[in-house]
């Protein structure tokens, strides 16, 4: 393998079957096989047998960021799987070179009747660290984590909340190569999944690399060099990040807004250096509004407070969903300089020409980012707005607006 060349994945298959007493009866043919030098009939199907992977190959170079992507049951995590050696793969070759860290699962590689320190020191010595370097580490890890009431209990006395936060401090605090990551900005709470955004830009600044499996598109687009897009555990697309995420989009009828969707709230969840303080609607009387009707203009007032002295380039993110799909998702090219004086006040004004829609009620998410979305500065999600939906109104739409920044003497 190349010395550039951090993972290579060459022809990779596997398979499994559908029953489960069928499925053990396959596995101690396989085993007999194995120790008998005869064949495992790694190259067809048995009976009720099926393909979750098959024929995929790629390469990952340092620092780059590649991305998953495909419908639920494409073989996404499978492949995660196999790349972490908790599998084996029944045909190709995998070769990884460096330290791998993983995070396919919640509490993943944990032994639920060891506590959390000792799954702590369990992980890092698979990842090949000494003691002493677990040493080193472990009060930055239970301090990511936020679990230090809970670190010497059992890993099985844990919510899946906790059991993600000591995952992910693990996996991002013992300096892996290579970081596999299946959906784990999807999870946890507001504050811990800007923990983890802003985590992840520090890592990729020194130079790790990452394969990241998300339904989110605009994370995928934000953080992936390239896409590996897959269908039926076959790849159907390698290459280009835009192309790949609009060959995903176009297969897909709507998009599901996933559970973790949590009401929005005063605590600041990223660095806080640029604080979200106030979110609120006017409509076409200009007066502030909590209802629209479909096709109406809408102006989204979005109010923050400076916490910190430099100056600050600024991204506005705004996603526009409503009970069935994500309508609008979109972080634009403007950049904002907020220079006013730490703890003073300023407003983005977000305008849109028409928000079509044909649910009762939109939900808003606003997230300021700096520029090259390695620092997420605050992050406010489920805004609800009352809307009349109207029969002609569309689903997924595109919604043209603008962002202007209007500093205290202009509001």
């Amino acid at each position: 393998m190349s010395n550039d060349v951090l993972v290579k994945v060459e022809g990779v298959s596997k398979k499994f079957c559908r029953r489960l007493r069928k499925s053990l009866w396959y596995g101690l043919k396989d085993m007999a096989a194995e120790a008998t030098g005869g064949s495992r009939n790694h190259d067809r199907l048995r009976l009720d047998e099926f393909w979750a992977v098959n024929g995929v190959s790629f390469e990952l170079r340092p620092g780059e960021c590649l991305g998953l992507i495909g419908r639920n049951g494409a073989g996404k995590t499978t492949l995660l799987k196999l790349l972490n050696g908790l599998i084996k793969p029944d045909k190709g070759r995998i070769e990884m070179r460096g330290r791998v860290g993983a995070l396919i699962a919640l509490g993943a590689g944990f032994n639920p009747i060891l506590t959390g320190r000792e799954n702590i020191y369990v992980n890092g010595s698979v990842l090949g660290l000494t003691k002493r370097e677990i040493d080193e580490k472990i009060e930055e890890i239970i301090d990511f984590a936020e679990i230090r009431e809970f670190i010497d209990s059992p890993v099985q006395s844990y919510s899946s909340g906790m059991g993600v936060r000591l995952g992910f401090a693990v996996a991002s605090s013992l300096n892996p190569d290579i970081l596999l990551l299946d959906e784990v900005l999807a999870v946890g709470d507001m504050p811990f999944q800007a923990k983890c955004l802003n985590t992840l830009g520090e890592m990729r600044s020194e130079g790790s690399s990452f394969i990241l499996v998300s339904h989110n598109m605009l994370n995928i687009t934000r953080y992936c060099d390239r896409v590996l897009f897959m269908k039926n555990g076959m790849e159907d697309y390698l290459g280009d990040t835009p192309e790949g995420v609009q060959r995903y989009e176009n297969g897909m009828t709507s998009v599901t807004l996933h559970d973790d969707v949590v009401p929005a709230t005063k605590d600041i969840a990223g660095t806080g250096r640029v604080a979200l303080k106030d979110i609120y609607f006017t409509g076409t009387s200009g007066a502030r509004c909590q209802k629209i009707r479909s096709g109406d203009p809408l102006e989204v007032w979005i109010e923050y407070e400076k916490k910190c002295q430099e100056r600050l380039p600024v991204k506005v993110e705004v996603t526009v969903s409503d009970k069935e799909s994500i309508l609008h998702q979109y972080s634009g090219d403007e950049v904002f300089m907020v220079d006013i004086a730490e703890g003073e006040k300023g407003c983005f004004r977000c305008r849109f020409d028409t928000v079509p829609t044909n649910s009762s009620s939109l939900l808003f998410s606003v997230v300021l980012w700096s520029p090259d979305f390695r620092e997420l500065y605050d992050w406010k999600k489920r805004i609800h707005l009352q809307a009349e939906p109207t029969p002609k109104s569309t689903g997924r739409v595109h919604l043209p607006y603008s962002i202007e920044h209007l500093v205290p003497t202009r509001l």
